[in-house]
């Protein structure tokens, strides 16, 4: 198998060092980034020649255009892009202040934006590599108190569709990954929760104690994930939507068959919308 260079943002931690250590498992070289690269130490032990720890917070303006630019300066190439950096929110679309809202979608929406600007000319030129964008299950569809998660998920999605679209002339694939429950940080140190308003409680309330309670226990496992990725990647077809678990095939599967139904139940009324005549 040839060998790859991956650029990973949010490396320190969950989906991110899992699909590190699963790159550098097979004889890959790693671009890490992290906010603090204090905490990549551990990962660049493992094959220093091949990792290249990087300071980046997504959210700073020409962060990202820095760190890739010293990616091709050490590696010459990037063959998969990952956007993983991220983090998750738990409210009430009104319990959701302005700011909350605007810091969730700089990192989860514009961090990865840039990161992918910044890489597309470099891509489009050696007309090979892959984008990955890690959104949810909840990039699909949402829940009570998801309201700002899944609105930064789905802006991702969105704009990677497009993406898609621009890219695959020049041979750069676009992937959309949309995991379920996995063992990683999202329901611990990287969900915040938003003050409540007691009107919630019956239905945000029973989110919040969802994500307080799957906290570490979750089915998922971040390897196994990274190595579904690789297979997808590896693919002569390569799915522009990739959901991991089954709790995400499920519930994509059924919040799609909904959105099918109700395109048939009301899809006379839509269409007799046309100027008579």
């Amino acid at each position: 198998m040839e060998k790859q260079i991956w650029f990973i943002t949010g490396t320190s931690s969950g989906f991110g060092e899992a699909f590190a250590r699963y790159a550098l498992a097979q004889g890959h070289s790693v671009v890490a980034t992290a906010r603090d690269t204090r905490k990549l130490e551990a990962l660049v032990a493992v094959a220093p020649e091949r990792v290249l720890a990087l300071p980046l917070d997504v959210t700073k303006a020409g962060a990202a255009q820095a760190a890739i630019d010293a990616a091709y300066e050490r590696f010459g190439r990037i063959d998969v892009l990952i956007n993983n950096a991220g983090y998750g929110v738990v409210g009430a679309v009104e319990e959701t202040s302005d700011a909350e809202l605007r810091a969730i979608m700089d990192t989860n929406f514009f961090g990865a934006v840039d990161v992918m600007r910044a890489a597309a000319p470099r891509l489009r030129a050696q007309g090979s590599g892959a984008v990955v964008n890690i959104s949810s299950l909840g990039g699909q569809l949402s829940m009570p108190g998801f309201g700002a998660y899944s609105a930064s998920k789905f802006a991702l999605e969105g704009i990677s569709e497009a993406l898609a679209l621009e890219l695959a002339p020049f041979g750069v694939k676009v992937v959309i990954v949309e995991p379920g429950s996995f063992r990683t940080n999202l329901a611990g140190a990287a969900m915040r929760q938003l003050p409540e308003i007691a009107a919630y409680a019956d239905t945000v309330g029973a989110t919040r104690a969802f994500a307080r309670d799957m906290d570490q226990t979750q089915e998922g496992d971040p390897a196994k994930a990274a190595a579904a990725l690789d297979v997808a990647l590896r693919a002569e077809v390569t799915p522009l939507r990739l959901q991991l678990g089954q709790d995400a095939v499920d519930m994509v599967r059924d919040h799609a068959e909904q959105m099918l139904r109700d395109l048939h139940a009301w899809s006379a009324l839509a269409a007799d919308t046309r100027i008579d005549g």
